[in-house]
């Protein structure tokens, strides 16, 4: 189905050649590294000077949801932002419901719209698409590049280069500045062969990511898609499987265009962004992925991860065992709440059935699934028992072509609940299942709690990815979990019509484009939830941090760093945000991360305060670093902060929340064996956080409470020391005793460019632009 190969690989044509066979035929593989999509993509949007060997890149438009968009503008507004440079589209597809908080999220749109007046952007009105629907729809080009401040900003399939990253690097691009990032290796994903009747993008895409994600063997890297097999894949079904790259922790992707994405374009009135991306020579790439298309099954991706792939048919048969293992992880994540968890009790009547059906946004809406859907619903009903369905088409033309179709009768005739173009299924705002329910999502992401519950509430549902057939199919068996194969594909009602009309009026008459005509006069909007960004301080010559939550879970995602759902229309907020971070993984940490902050404050008022310089000296004292403890007389130079020690932190969303609420309450820096993705360490560094990589043995001795002595860090990032070493200080009460001790560590802080390390010593992003600023 799936193999993997670790080793250069050249292609060379329709052939797929080892490093020898290559240089039989005269191919010399460094230099058709340069054939590849991928360099060629990067090359044309590379500002860096001859003969630097990292990229820095300059991108073709920017998209922005109104989870994110609000503090990206506040950011760049601080920073100096005039107008904005490329086309940038502010989509309202994520607090589009306006349903809690009272009115800050339409106060969100109306700022929104405002700054797309002011600016020169395009604003892209609540239910009228999500927004990476919107990009494919308007904005893509083939060749070009997009970066946006949502992790599935991928748009491969259409010929352009996606990246989803924090807010702070789209502040950057307004401001006229670069994307750096080391050049990325290259992995090929070779597709042959033809899916079965049944089988979906969602399929394909979860088979791949099972078999990457945990060993990383794309993490960081770009997906450059080939072969065969992509003939037969319509563009939607390119884009399903594309979207859900991200899931595998690549850096990008791309993939070889052809005459069905110039007819896609040409059928969106774009044409001319068309252009034919294929290989001119061999092409040399890091490492392949084959796939046969032909072998790939229906799939499922269990909770809690949408790495937890399991074919179909094989959970139903062996329902027992595999649903036991994710009861037994339920209860390593959440403890004495997840035994509450039994998805074992879905097994009845020799069959696993599920409670609620969602087929939804970037990954799910698109007009191919929903029909496809509709046709296997089509005179059948979905029962009137706890089983539901819900159906989001991922924009209104698609929606409205869904109602010439006639799917959209067969869906609502079936019991099938149509909805507007909304993200919240994906992130938990809406459609959040019952206590102990289990939901089957065409969504991207299934990680814990990401559909809205809250254990610590003795709140527990889950959710599994799966392709919208088999979702339909379930569903026409009333929550009985069933694979799209197992329905007969020679029945002519699944013979369904796929030729889509798009309908350019709805985007004409309802989005407003101002790109290239900013109003400066326009006056910003402010609803009373959107505030400013706290004071930040810049990096101190010295620190000393204190650990203030340990986790040792094997990957931290940013749901857990901070929560998405119920937060959502909090993001305008920072310091109302700040209260719920790590409100799920670690519920006193916001307690002592401000417990500490306020020794801070503290020392901002008062560097002399006798008893802080009491505190100081006895923490520091085991660690022997004399040389700025001895004699010490203010604190003017030692900085006092928050740490938080994770294995494999900021899987998943690139909102830049997981780091900025972590810097609002006061904290300095991260411990990690290793960052999950680019996206989280780039967001630390952007908002002034030392992203410390450390010793998977630290774990061991570490505990909330502890202090991390950091002496001369400001030398240590204006020199660029990568090994610094620190003092890791315990202390004990015991039988009435008290005790404090200490042990030395390394810290280790590499690759970090000069523009970072600017940014970590002024404090901030915000501050780091302030400071070019002229007075």
């Amino acid at each position: 189905m799936i193999q993997l190969f670790d080793q250069t690989t050249v292609i060379d044509g329709a052939q797929v050649l080892a490093v020898g066979e290559a240089r039989a035929r005269g191919v010399e593989p460094d230099a058709a590294r340069a054939h590849t999509l991928t360099h060629r993509i990067l090359a044309a949007h590379n500002a860096a000077p001859a003969g630097d060997a990292g990229l820095r890149l300059r991108f073709d438009a920017l998209a922005s949801h109104d989870i994110t968009y609000v503090g990206i503008i506040q950011t760049a507004r601080a920073s100096g932002l005039t107008e904005f440079p490329v086309p940038y589209a502010l989509t309202n597809c994520h607090n589009s419901l306006c349903a809690v908080g009272g009115t800050i999220n339409e106060d969100d749109h109306l700022f929104g719209l405002s700054a797309a007046k002011k600016y020169g952007g395009i604003f892209v009105p609540p239910h009228l698409a999500v927004i990476h629907q919107y990009v494919r729809e308007m904005m893509t080009k083939c060749g070009g590049m997009i970066l946006g401040s949502d992790s599935h900003t991928r748009y491969g399939a259409l010929g352009v280069m996606g990246v989803g990253e924090g807010g702070p690097e789209l502040v950057k691009q307004l401001l006229g500045k670069t994307y750096d990032v080391p050049a990325p290796k290259v992995v090929a994903v070779w597709l042959e062969g033809t899916p079965a009747p049944g089988v979906g993008p969602q399929d394909v895409a979860l088979a791949i990511i099972g078999a990457v994600f945990k060993n990383g063997f794309v993490k960081n890297k770009v997906m450059e898609f080939m072969g065969p097999g992509i003939d037969g894949l319509s563009v939607e079904y390119r884009c399903g499987i594309d979207v859900m790259t991200t899931e595998t922790t690549c850096l990008s992707s791309i993939w070889r265009t052809d005459d069905k994405v110039r007819q896609y374009l040409a059928l969106h009135k774009r044409e001319q962004d068309f252009a034919e991306l294929a290989l001119q020579g061999p092409a040399c790439y890091d490492g392949l992925i084959r796939v046969d298309l032909g072998k790939i099954e229906p799939m499922i991706a269990l909770p809690f991860h949408p790495s937890n792939v399991w074919p179909v048919a094989e959970v139903v048969r062996r329902a027992d065992e595999i649903l036991a293992a994710v009861d037994e992880e339920a209860v390593k994540q959440f403890g004495e709440a997840g035994k509450s968890l039994n998805l074992r009790g879905k097994i009845r009547e020799g069959g696993v059935w599920v409670d609620q059906g969602i087929i939804a946004g970037c990954a799910g809406g698109s007009f191919e699934n929903i029909s496809l859907a509709a046709a296997i619903l089509d005179d059948k009903s979905t029962g009137n028992q706890a089983f539901s369905l819900s159906v989001y088409p991922a924009s209104e033309p698609q929606a409205l072509a869904l109602v010439r179709n006639g799917s959209t009768t067969k869906l609502m005739a079936a019991g099938a609940v149509l909805k507007n173009a909304f993200c919240g299924p994906c992130f938990g705002a809406g459609d959040t299942p019952a206590n102990g329910a289990l939901s089957i999502r065409h969504s991207t992401r299934n990680f814990p709690n990401r559909e809205g519950s809250k254990p610590s509430n003795g709140q527990l549902s889950t959710v599994a990815l799966m392709d919208a057939r088999s979702i339909a199919a379930t569903a026409a068996n009333g929550g009985r979990l069933t694979p799209a194969t197992d329905l007969d594909w020679n029945d002519p009602g699944l013979n369904v019509d796929l030729n889509y009309h798009f309908e350019p009026i709805i985007y004409q008459r309802r989005v407003y484009n101002g790109f290239g005509a900013p109003k400066p006069e326009t006056p910003l909007i402010f609803g009373p939830n959107i505030a400013d960004w706290p004071e930040m301080s810049p990096l101190p010559q010295h620190l000393i941090l204190q650990v203030v939550s340990v986790i040792t879970d094997p990957v931290t995602t940013t749901d857990e760093l901070i929560p998405s759902g119920e937060t959502s229309s909090l993001r305008s907020n920072p310091l109302k945000l700040a209260e719920y971070t790590l409100s799920r993984k670690d519920p006193g940490y916001v307690e002592r991360a401000k417990a500490f902050q306020a020794l801070e404050k503290a020392r901002l008022k008062n560097p002399a305060d006798p008893a802080l310089l009491a505190r100081v000296r006895e923490i520091c004292t085991p660690c022997g670093v004399g040389d700025f403890v001895d004699e010490l007389t203010s604190l003017a130079n030692i900085g006092l902060g928050s740490t938080i020690f994770a294995v494999k932190p900021g899987d998943g969303s690139a909102r830049e929340q997981a780091a900025s609420c972590q810097k609002v309450l006061g904290g300095w820096a991260n411990l990690a064996v290793e960052y999950a993705t680019k996206r989280y360490r780039s967001n630390l560094i952007n908002w002034g956080m030392l992203p410390f990589v450390v010793d998977a043995d630290l774990a061991k001795d570490l505990r909330v409470g502890d202090y991390l002595v950091i002496p001369r860090i400001r030398e240590a990032v204006e020199k660029a020391h990568p090994n610094i070493l620190a003092c890791l200080v315990h202390e004990s009460e015991a039988d009435g005793e008290h005790k404090i001790w200490a042990e030395q560590i390394a810290l280790t802080l590499k690759e970090l460019t000069d523009d970072e390390r600017r940014i970590i010593l002024d404090g901030c992003l915000i501050n780091f632009y302030n400071s070019k600023q002229p007075q």
